[in-house]
C-alpha cells in the first residue's frame, strides 16, 4: 500500500462505531482518514457527515459497492459481523472486526476462509489484549517469579440493570458476548496455546424488562499442566468484591490488580528455610508455621480509559499495530488462531447453558 494514510470505510456508527474507532481517528489523521460511513439510522448519517465530510450509505452492503477506502471497520450490531466481514473480504478489503467477532466456530472458520482467499487483513479488535497493566501482568508471569501459575480469578462484575439490544438473545446479547470478549482473550492467552477445557454456569435474570439474554456468567478454563483459570462477568455485584480486576496464585508467590497497577510478591527457594517432613504425626501437636523471605514488588499505571467510550491508550496500541501491519507487513499482534480459541470458549459456554427465550412485550 502505497499512501500512508489509510482511507477507511466505517459499518455501523453507533457506541463503537463512533465512540471508539471514530474517536481514535480524529486524533490519528496522519494514519488514517474516515472517508465513508454506513449507518440505518439517518440521523447518524448525518452526524458522521458533518464531522468528517464524508460519503455515508444506509447499509454496509450500499458501503462496500461503492467503496474508495482501504480498510472496511465492521463494527454493525453483533449478529451482522460474520456476513459484514465476510461480504468486505469477498470485495477485496482489509477489515477490522469489533467483538464478538463471532459467535460460533462455524461462522469464525468461514471468515477466516475468506481472509485466506482474498489474501487481505482481518483483524479481530481485542482492545484489551493492549493493556499496558496485562502486557506487564504477562511479563511477570513469564518470568517465572511466581513460580507455577495454578490459578487465576478475573472479575468483571458490577451491578447494572439494561434494556437495550445487547440484552436479547437474538441480538447475540448477554454479558458473555458484550463485555466477555476481553476477559476471555486475556484468559486464553494466559492459558497457552492449548484449547482449554470449559465449565460454565449461566442465569437470566429479566429485571422488568423484555431482554432475555443471561447477565450472570462464570465461567471456568481448565486443562493438563495449565492454570485453572475464573472469570466472573456478574451483573448483580452490588458490593464491590476489593479492587482488584486480576488475583493470580503461583507456587512462589502471587499477584493482583488491574488497569491502575499491579503488586506482587515472591520468595527464591534457596532463600526459603530448609524443612523436614515430620512424622508419624505433627511435631508438639504444633502447626506449620515460618516466615518466608518475601520478596514484594508494584508499579502503577495511568489508567486513562474513557468509561464512555472505552478508548484509551490500549486502543492506539491496537491501531498502531494494525498500520504497521498494513504498511509495513508487521505481524498481528491479535491473530485469528488465539481468537478461534476464544470463540471456542464462549460457544463452549453457551451450549452448557441453553436459555429460554421470551418475547419482547
Amino acid at each position: 500500500m502505497s499512501n500512508t494514510i489509510i482511507k477507511v470505510g466505517i459499518a455501523g456508527f453507533g457506541r463503537s462505531g463512533s465512540g471508539i474507532h471514530a474517536n481514535q481517528i480524529k486524533g490519528d489523521g496522519e494514519r488514517f482518514q474516515i472517508t465513508a460511513v454506513a449507518d440505518n439510522l439517518p440521523e447518524r448519517r448525518k452526524d458522521a457527515a458533518d464531522q468528517f465530510g464524508c460519503k455515508v450509505y444506509e447499509d454496509f452492503h450500499q458501503l462496500l459497492d461503492a467503496g474508495g477506502f482501504d480498510l472496511f471497520i465492521n463494527a454493525t450490531p453483533s449478529r451482522f459481523h460474520a456476513d459484514a466481514v465476510i461480504a468486505a473480504l469477498d470485495k477485496g478489503y482489509n477489515v477490522l472486526s469489533e467483538k464478538p467477532f463471532a459467535s460460533n466456530l462455524a461462522d469464525f472458520d468461514r471468515m477466516a476462509a475468506a481472509a485466506k482467499k482474498s489474501g487481505t487483513v482481518l483483524y479481530p479488535f481485542q482492545n484489551s489484549r493492549f493493556y499496558e497493566f496485562f502486557a506487564k501482568m504477562r511479563e511477570i508471569i513469564a518470568s517465572g517469579v511466581l513460580g507455577e501459575i495454578v490459578f487465576i480469578r478475573t472479575n468483571w462484575g458490577g451491578f447494572a440493570r439494561r434494556w437495550d439490544w445487547q440484552t436479547l438473545q437474538s441480538e447475540l446479547g448477554g454479558n458473555l458476548l458484550n463485555t466477555g470478549p476481553h476477559p476471555v482473550d486475556q484468559a486464553v492467552m494466559l492459558f497457552g496455546d492449548d484449547y482449554p477445557q470449559v465449565f460454565c454456569k449461566m442465569y437470566a435474570n429479566h429485571h422488568p424488562f423484555a431482554g432475555d439474554a443471561q447477565n450472570f456468567c462464570a465461567l471456568i478454563l481448565h486443562g493438563e499442566g495449565r492454570p485453572t483459570i475464573e472469570i466472573m462477568l456478574n451483573s448483580f455485584q452490588a458490593i464491590p468484591v476489593g479492587t482488584d480486576m486480576y488475583n493470580v496464585s503461583g507456587t512462589l508467590g502471587g499477584l493482583a490488580g488491574g488497569p491502575s497497577g499491579l503488586r506482587w510478591k515472591y520468595f527464591k527457594p534457596e532463600e526459603a528455610p530448609v524443612r523436614e517432613m515430620w512424622g508419624p504425626w505433627s511435631l508438639d501437636r504444633q502447626y506449620c508455621s515460618e516466615t518466608l523471605p518475601w520478596i514484594e514488588e508494584s508499579c502503577e499505571f495511568v489508567d486513562n480509559t474513557s468509561r464512555v467510550t472505552g478508548t484509551g491508550d490500549f486502543v492506539n496500541a491496537l491501531y498502531t499495530n494494525l498500520y504497521d501491519v498494513l504498511t509495513k507487513g508487521a505481524a498481528q499482534e491479535v491473530t485469528l488462531d488465539q481468537v478461534r480459541r476464544q470463540v471456542y470458549v464462549m460457544e463452549e459456554a453457551h451450549k452448557q447453558n441453553p436459555l429460554p427465550t421470551r418475547q419482547a412485550v
